[in-house]
């Protein structure tokens, strides 16, 4: 399912500060500034359900315009004078972030068939090689894709799907090089190492049959909605390839894949609230799909296969979803017989099926637990994390007769680690810790799970770390990261460049708001459609709540988010601009109104599960409350770090652009607004990782600048 969000960003962004200096004034900084860019106004007014909202930068949405790019220009050439004060601390902390990364590095390999496959980086090279060697780590390397040829010529580069066919001879991949998310398909013969002729552009999934020549594959529409599954025979004309479903229906995405004991292929179709699932035998690409359960408003299923048996995890009168089994010849809900019952305070977030067990992954007080469980219904393997905050999840696990289940797990203070715990002897082994280089040591640091009370006496999960020396009175800078959309969780994560920022004294923290996934379905519905306020009413009081627990105050606390994080930080800035020091806002979908009043733009449609349809009025009076756009006033605002990409297509670029530019004409402080356009990327910013690194010692040395801390 597509959604304004950024997995791999928000990991990313879970990074942070660290030792304040006294705080001085900056006012002849501020005075030898340059005059921000002005955007020409061009009055547009649209009136819906009898209300007028005024557009003046509506024209900033013509992205071939060279008046825009010149206009986007210019606030990259602002925004470069603002910064050039922090030009050596960026050096610095881009030298000393790069200092801890072992550049030249190796996965753990994983066993597919007859390979162990992995990927390797080397030094001074932005993108992986990817990997394999045949029965034996010791055998020789076949180097299957190496992402740093396939980036010349590229600004930027994205790998799609990575799929091998059963015979090991065939590589289905699909390569994004604008970074809008659109990936064109290709097939490579391993054995020769030539590219097949054909090549399929805007495709999403991708599956192999059984016969190791025909490819199952989705496209996207002109709403970059994945709607259509075709299938293709390898050799032929891809104009020829047959068509085998479509989806009528606009809030629905459609993906295919194959199970992991390579029996069967589904195809699933999924809104944000319902979902329903297809599928033929892997071994028979040409038969007809068929139905396991229709369609009903506010049902959501998802089927894994055990030999004859389906396992299918469904919320139909279980909002946190239970588990059922049904015979594959006949699994229609008439045949569901109950596996796991429907728990309250536990919400069944996955299972994944193999031969002799089957594993469940849950989430309760919005942390992730796996289970080892039997068919027979014997007692289940519950695999023990040492922390109180952390991040556990599913490693590769692609052998479907396995005796051992392959996970990962890190920390705030653990670097990211790989185990695979023996089902028999119930032990967990390390195979593998990222190296942190430079000698660091864990233990200089503390996190915690913290809870905040909301207005209406909710409960809020915060995560925080801190360096253990970091006072406690009040003096502390902070960075509060939230998000709080699409029932997705936001998890205490490593990240090494973060050191760099609480080795300066600065607290790190994540506010776990209602509408995200933390704390099972019931959070993520009081914060989204007409209860979506809470997502933000959560936040400030997070935030209250820490200042007035002397973690920071006020005056220290910078706040960040990213994609729907971003409306969030529009949102509470509007509500709240006097609470915080300064505010970074990534790829931010601010301009709600005209994006979800506007159909042919990606995401809309799919959308209004999560946050309504503005063409009812209930929905259009609800959403123009919190529409960041359509609330800026006249009133001081706090320093602004605004970021977005020219090629995003989960957030188009001129909503923050807009944004920005009613800004400049509104606010009445002098506080700077900075905005930063990424020209050759898209909605996770760059994708080669020295670049990538350089933009977040770009945004580490406009945090600590806040604070005064320039070394």
């Amino acid at each position: 399912m597509r959604i304004r969000t950024l997995f791999a960003l928000m990991l990313g962004l879970q990074y942070l500060m660290g030792a304040a200096m006294p705080e001085s004034s900056t006012a002849d900084e501020i005075s030898a500034l340059p005059d921000p860019p002005l955007a020409k106004r061009v009055p547009r007014t649209t009136v819906v359900h009898g209300d007028t909202l005024f557009d003046d930068y509506f024209w900033l949405r013509e992205k071939s315009d060279p008046e825009v790019t010149s206009y986007l220009e210019a606030e990259n050439s602002y925004t470069a004078a603002v910064m050039k004060p922090t030009e050596p601390l960026q050096e610095t902390l881009y030298k000393e972030m790069l200092a801890r990364i072992q550049q030249t590095d190796l996965s753990v390999p994983y066993r597919l068939g007859d390979y162990f496959y992995y990927s390797r980086t080397e030094e001074g090279k932005q993108y992986p090689i990817r990997c394999r060697r045949k029965g034996s780590l010791d055998a020789a390397e076949e180097v299957v894709l190496d992402l740093n040829q396939l980036a010349e010529g590229h600004k930027f580069l994205g790998l799609g799907s990575f799929e091998v066919s059963d015979d090991g001879m065939k590589l289905a991949f699909s390569l994004d090089t604008t970074g809008f998310r659109q990936y064109a398909l290709h097939v490579k013969d391993l054995s020769t190492g030539k590219w097949f002729p054909e090549s399929v552009p805007k495709t999403g999934s991708v599956a192999w049959a059984a016969d190791n020549a025909t490819v199952f594959y989705t496209v996207e529409d002109a709403a970059k909605r994945q709607y259509r599954m075709y299938r293709h025979q390898l050799g032929t004309p891809v104009e020829s390839d047959a068509l085998i479903y479509e989806e009528k229906d606009e809030k629905f995405d459609v993906g295919v894949h194959r199970d992991r004991s390579l029996a069967s292929l589904f195809l699933t179709g999924a809104s944000h609230t319902a979902s329903e699932v297809r599928w033929i035998a892997a071994n028979q690409p040409l038969g007809e799909w068929r139905l396991i359960a229709p369609r009903e408003i506010g049902h959501e299923y998802y089927v894994d296969q055990h030999g004859d048996q389906f396992l299918i995890r469904t919320n139909k009168g279980a909002p946190n979803f239970r588990l059922v089994s049904a015979p594959a010849a006949n699994p229609g809900p008439s045949s569901w017989k109950e596996v796991i019952p429907h728990r309250d305070d536990v919400m069944l977030v996955g299972v994944d099926c193999f031969s002799d067990h089957y594993v469940v992954r849950e989430r309760a007080e919005g942390l992730t637990r796996i289970r080892i469980c039997r068919y027979d219904g014997g007692d289940s393997q519950s695999i023990q994390f040492p922390e109180q905050v952390y991040t556990a999840g599913p490693g590769e696990n692609l052998e479907y007769h396995a005796s051992a289940y392959r996970y990962t797990y890190n920390s705030f203070a653990t670097p990211p680690s790989v185990y695979d715990f023996d089902i028999a002897t119930r032990q967990s082994k390390l195979l593998k810790r990222v190296e942190v280089v430079g000698g660091f040591d864990p233990t200089r640091y503390r996190s915690e799970r913290l809870w905040a009370l909301a207005r209406d006496g909710t409960r809020i999960p915060i995560s925080i770390v801190y360096r253990k020396d970091v006072p406690r009175d009040g003096s502390a800078p902070m960075l509060l990261y939230g998000y709080g959309s699409y029932g997705i969780p936001m998890f205490a994560g490593f990240s090494s460049p973060r050191f760099s920022l609480l080795d300066r004294g600065v607290v790190y923290a994540v506010a776990h708001i209602r509408g995200g996934g933390e704390m099972g379905k019931a959070w993520h519905d009081h914060g989204r459609m007409m209860e979506k306020m809470n997502t933000f009413t959560d936040f400030v009081d997070a935030a209250r709540w820490l200042i007035d627990q002397k973690w920071t105050s006020s005056r220290r606390l910078v706040i960040q988010g990213g994609s729907a994080g971003g409306l969030l930080m529009g949102a509470v800035t509007n509500l709240e601009p006097d609470l915080f020091k300064a505010v970074i806002a990534q790829v931010p979908f601010v301009d709600v109104m005209n994006t979800m009043l506007d159909e042919s733009l990606p995401l809309t449609v799919t959308e209004y599960e999560e946050w309504g349809n503005p063409h009812e009025k209930a929905a259009y009076d609800y959403m123009r409350r919190y529409s960041p756009y359509d609330n800026v006033a006249r009133k001081a605002y706090p320093t602004m770090l605004v970021k977005t990409s020219l090629n995003d297509s989960q957030v188009m670029y001129w909503e923050p652009a807009k944004y920005v530019a009613k800004l400049r004409t509104l606010k009445t402080d002098s506080n700077p607004l900075i905005f930063k356009i990424n020209m050759g990327a898209g909605h996770g910013g760059s994708s080669g990782r020295y670049d990538a690194l350089r933009d977040l010692a770009f945004d580490y040395a406009f945090i600590l600048s806040q604070f005064n801390i320039r070394s």
